[in-house]
């Protein structure tokens, strides 16, 4: 029997878990106070204090880290890189201390199993970073600006694994459109296991809890050079501030959809998210040519069967749907750890591009 510890850190709290093969027997997530977060200027300067609150998790459920096979770590903001699960070295740590670009709380986890680990082997599986475009999904209409791949990899290739064995098909063989709907909103389209087109969670796509999506650019140009707002204030318009929180003053899709039984402006917003959605799922399957297995829908905001209703009315004639609600990261990280160690699937030995 394997036993795996899963480390997945949030930026206020660590979500660990122990799996026996693929079977989940422990998890909890570790919540980190504002005030002990506060002391630290940088995300690297909590290693130590997660670390400690991790080892503290395996002892009070009578484990030492010692005692684990492996260890399977969310991954980092690492440059782009094809799906799969890596094996944490040296190196990779060195990047994701001093080198990544974007400081992220996901930065700690390889960094973290790989202090505490001694030895015992260390994965990340499907990074935020996974980068599988075709060479025309990058032409964004401006050559100096190219789109990039940036997605809930982690939760999207789960399901998609899972869709798979569902229909009894081989994951390689299989093309989905698959929409993760969360705090941001990803739909991409992947052709025989690779994910070949994606909006930007951030940048592109359908609006959000949180974020605009797409918008019109010839109005941000006059925005961005209006000097009403400061670039960090700007930017939080747009990611934090926009889609349901702009419109309706809210992150939750319950309060919401409550808002809509006697608000007209709610409705209309609610309307215009599941149309959003909806356009861009099937622009995701005109990419694959209408050749789809299944659209595959998750993320927390699939558990609310009205919103997933008004989605499946628009495109219940592209294809089978398939819901899974909520969110698959510790099992698809316990999963590629264990598929590594089983010698299912090799692990990618990361290199610096």
């Amino acid at each position: 029997m394997m036993k795996i510890l899963v480390i997945n850190p949030g930026s206020t709290s660590t979500k660990v878990a122990i799996f026996e093969d693929k079977e989940l027997k422990i998890t909890k997530t570790l919540e980190h106070s504002s005030e002990e977060i506060s002391k630290y200027d940088h995300i690297m300067e909590q290693i130590d204090m997660r670390k400690k609150a991790i080892v503290e998790f395996a002892e009070e459920n009578g484990y030492k880290i010692k005692d684990f096979d492996t260890i399977a770590a969310r991954g980092g903001i690492l440059p782009p890189l094809s799906s799969g699960t890596y094996k944490v070295t040296e190196e990779m740590v060195n990047y994701l201390k001093n080198e990544t670009p974007v400081e992220h709380a996901s930065n700690l986890a390889a960094v973290i199993a790989y202090e505490v680990a001694d030895g015992i082997p260390v994965y990340i599986t499907d990074p935020v970073s996974v980068d599988e475009f075709v060479p025309e999904a990058r032409i964004s209409g401006i050559p100096q600006l190219e789109r990039k791949s940036l997605f809930h990899a982690l939760n999207m290739k789960m399901v998609a694994r899972r869709a798979s064995e569902e229909l009894n098909k081989k994951y390689e063989d299989c093309n989905f459109v698959i929409v993760h709907l969360g705090g941001g909103i990803s739909v991409g389209a992947q052709e025989k296991g690779k994910m070949i087109d994606v909006n930007n969670a951030n940048d592109e796509g359908p609006f959000s809890p949180e974020r605009s999506g797409e918008l019109p650019v010839g109005d941000i140009a006059k925005v961005a050079f209006s000097r009403k707002y400061e670039k960090r204030e700007m930017r939080k318009r747009y990611v934090g501030k926009g889609g349901l929180v702009g419109y309706l003053k809210t992150n939750d899709l319950r309060e919401a959809l409550k808002l809509t039984e006697n608000d007209e402006n709610a409705k209309k917003v609610i309307e215009g998210m599941t149309y959003q959605i909806s356009k861009e799922i099937g622009a995701m399957a005109t990419v694959l040519k209408g050749k789809i297995d299944a659209i595959i829908i998750t993320g927390g905001l699939a558990n609310s069967e009205i919103f997933i209703n008004k989605i499946k009315e628009r495109i219940s004639k592209i294809g089978l749907i398939m819901v899974y609600p909520g969110s698959f990261e510790m099992e698809a990280l316990a999963e590629g750890a264990y598929r590594a160690e089983k010698n299912i699937e090799s692990p990618i030995e990361w290199r610096k591009r």
